[in-house]
């Protein structure tokens, strides 16, 4: 057996083995911090439909104007960190998801790679993204809503 990656003979499969726990660690990595994304979105939204029933509350009772545009100030600013919270929470989610179709596609190509000769090896490989970088983002201002 060869111990070269891509030069025509297959990997070791110790090393082939190895790899490809590695690979599906960090699969499993990105899977546990999209999760953690998902319930930070969800703690933000809260927080947001909490600020906006402050702001309903706040209109509908008299208070002195200074005192009310103090508060509905602060609540904005809220609102707007939030917002941009958001806007990272979907640009992460999609370097994540773009990330696991990498590493989905090296462990495929690692499976044909070490079992070159055996049929059950052969997985079904991924195409290679068109872009390299799923996300970019080159100014994130607070009030603006842009999801990528």
């Amino acid at each position: 057996m060869s111990e070269s990656f891509g030069g025509g003979g297959a990997l070791p499969l110790e090393a082939a083995a190895d790899l490809q726990d590695h690979l599906m660690t960090a699969s499993n990595d990105l899977d546990r911090l999209q999760t953690l994304l998902s319930d930070a979105c969800d703690t933000l939204m809260q927080r947001f439909y909490g600020a906006s029933e402050q702001i309903r509350l706040l209109r509908s009772h008299p208070h002195t104007g200074e005192e009310s545009e103090e508060v509905i100030s602060g609540v904005m600013q809220d609102l707007g960190g939030a917002v941009t919270a958001l806007q990272f929470q979907d640009m992460a989610s999609q370097l994540i998801h773009h990330t696991h179709k990498r590493l989905r596609s090296c462990v495929d190509r690692l499976a044909r790679e070490a079992f070159a000769d055996d049929e059950d090896g052969e997985a079904a490989a991924e195409e290679p993204p068109l872009r390299p970088n799923p996300v970019t983002q080159a100014e994130m201002d607070v009030g603006s809503i842009e999801l990528f």
